[in-house]
């Protein structure tokens, strides 16, 4: 049997959409998993009870609370500077992200982090 494509992964998610405020606020109140792109390649795999909560997190959040906020803002830092919370956002405003609801996130964020090996995830699941 042939390896899935990217976009056989993907299927089941929603359109990709700039990762902006309006987006996380059309995500639903529902358990899922989100994958963020960068110019076609995903760069973070995350799962959530709330989608639109976690959404919004990685956008409005801090480096403690978010491993996404936190990973783009160490590439933006500087020796001289720490990227703030809003030139990260800014940032993740030229990602595009997509979501799919689900009811066993977990499972389903650990078969993507192992088929796309995203820069932004820090701990790649071990394969079944």
């Amino acid at each position: 049997m042939p390896d899935a494509t990217d976009d056989d992964l993907l299927a089941d998610f929603t359109p990709a959409r700039p990762y902006t405020m309006e987006a996380a606020a059309g995500a639903p109140e529902a358990p899922g998993v989100h994958v963020v792109i960068d110019g076609g390649t995903v760069v973070y795999v995350g799962y959530t009870e709330n989608l639109r909560n976690r959404l919004r997190q990685h956008l409005t959040g801090n480096r403690g609370s978010s491993v996404l906020h936190d990973q783009v803002g160490q590439e933006l830092d500087r020796p001289d500077h720490e990227a703030p919370a809003a030139e990260i956002t800014t940032r993740l405003g030229r990602y595009d992200v997509r979501w799919q609801e689900i009811d066993n996130p977990k499972s389903t964020k650990d078969v993507l982090v192992l088929a796309f090996r995203p820069k932004h995830n820090r701990q790649i699941p071990k394969p079944r």
